[in-house]
């Protein structure tokens, strides 16, 4: 186990040892009393690369000087923009190039999956989330029930923790997919819990849902480049994602998709169809006739978004660099480095309510205040603490490990130490 220290000099001899330290002078730091914020809120907005601007100028130079021409000439030719970013978004979901792409928005992505994956049939139209998703998601499945017709209250089954717990059991997560087994269509889950910071065990929930031939799908917003994922192993179904949270692509950034091989290669699984959906070879022929490409892009509806996925494309080519592995190692490091210095505390009344064992947690970590959350979030940022803070009690707390040092958080500490 880690032995840490409450001295600055652990987190000075931290940093010096760690590989990926070099790419923190790789992004723009918001500024305060002259000095970098701590930046804790990628959980929220990722900070922005320093390659970005010239990525965009970049395109922004193939449209002045090749106008239309950018599609098929420039140096990333704009008809295939959104295949420069599969191979790498594939590395950090755990899945095969032809079973991602980027399109839309999130909540755009998971209305569109849901229509090609939800198909109610008789007694068998249940939908399985967990209590207290992120409220997008509870939006879209109601919205989604009353599409066909159904009542919210009626399909949609919200598994809740214990009584005087905060966190979701596995095993009762499990249990209720299978006391469902004869209705239950779908199992919808946040990968992250966006409240508590909770990962849920994404195999496990696969395989039970699929046991009683129910659909598995997840919204891994927050897990999009915090933590490693293996899709494609694990057999889920679909995924949707955003890119403006770890994956540093910018405000309202595309969205990723991941439709597994055996749905995405498969021309009859129901969509709703666009031309950047079909298939490449009749495109142009400009006919009647939906023939969808035989992979996940074949969701694609509209022209690929390009400079809302510039950021992304830069910002990947660092993740390139450092390896997904290589975060969530430091990721784990860090955030319970995080965790030790926080038990320090004793001017403060807060209980951590993201899970201890680090293989159920991410990069985030969520102080529960029973009393003045608000006001100690407000003070946090004045002090040039950036985190952020969620209805009720919460504030969250998130290292990011592509940008955030171990420094970072030995400043956090000596701030809250001092000064709360």
């Amino acid at each position: 186990m880690e032995r840490f220290s409450t001295d600055r000099l652990y987190a000075t001899q931290a940093d010096h040892s760690d590989a990926l330290a070099s790419f923190k002078s790789e992004f723009h730091f918001p500024q305060h009393a002259g000095q970098d914020v701590i930046y804790f809120c990628g959980n929220s907005l990722g900070l922005q690369p320093k390659p970005t601007a010239a990525a965009f100028e970049t395109e922004l130079g193939s449209w002045r000087e090749l106008a239309v021409g950018g599609y098929f000439n420039g140096p990333n030719p704009w008809l295939y923009y959104h295949q420069f970013l599969s191979p790498t978004l594939a590395k950090i979901m755990g899945a095969q190039v032809q079973e991602i792409t980027a399109m839309n928005a999130l909540t755009v992505n998971l209305h569109l999956l849901m229509l090609s994956f939800y198909r109610p049939s008789g007694k068998r139209n249940k939908i399985l989330m967990e209590a207290g998703a992120f409220p997008s998601d509870q939006y879209a499945v109601e919205t989604l029930a009353r599409h066909h017709g159904l009542q919210p209250d009626e399909v949609i089954i919200e598994i809740a923790p214990l009584d005087g717990e905060k966190l979701l059991r596995t095993e009762d997560i499990l249990a209720t997919i299978s006391a469902h087994a004869d209705s239950l269509a779908m199992v919808l889950f946040g990968g992250i819990n966006y409240y508590t910071g909770q990962l849920f065990d994404i195999a496990a929930i696969t395989e039970a849902a699929h046991q009683v031939h129910a659909i598995a799908a997840f919204d891994l917003a927050h897990v999009a480049g915090n933590v490693p994922m293996q899709l494609h192993d694990w057999q889920v179904d679909f995924a949707v994602w955003c890119s403006y949270k770890y994956l540093n692509a910018g405000p309202g950034a595309v969205g990723g998709v991941f439709v597994h091989e055996r749905h995405a290669s498969d021309a009859n699984t129901p969509r709703l169809a666009g031309w950047w959906g079909n298939d490449e070879k009749t495109r142009f022929k400009m006919e009647k006739g939906f023939h969808p490409k035989t992979d996940a892009s074949g969701w694609n509806i509209s022209t690929s978004q390009v400079f809302n996925m510039v950021a992304l494309k830069a910002s990947l080519e660092q993740f390139e660099r450092a390896g997904m592995d290589r975060l969530r190692n430091k990721s784990l490091q860090l955030t319970a480095y995080l965790e030790f210095l926080l038990q320090q505390l004793s001017g403060l009344n807060f209980e951590i309510i993201t899970p201890k064992d680090a293989s159920s947690r991410g990069a985030q970590l969520s102080l529960y205040f029973p009393e003045q959350g608000k006001a100690i979030h407000q003070k946090m940022i004045d002090s040039g603490i950036i985190v952020d803070y969620r209805e009720p009690g919460v504030i969250r707390v998130a290292p990011a490990p592509l940008y955030c040092s171990f420094t970072d958080v030995h400043r956090f500490y000596e701030i809250l130490k001092e000064h709360f």
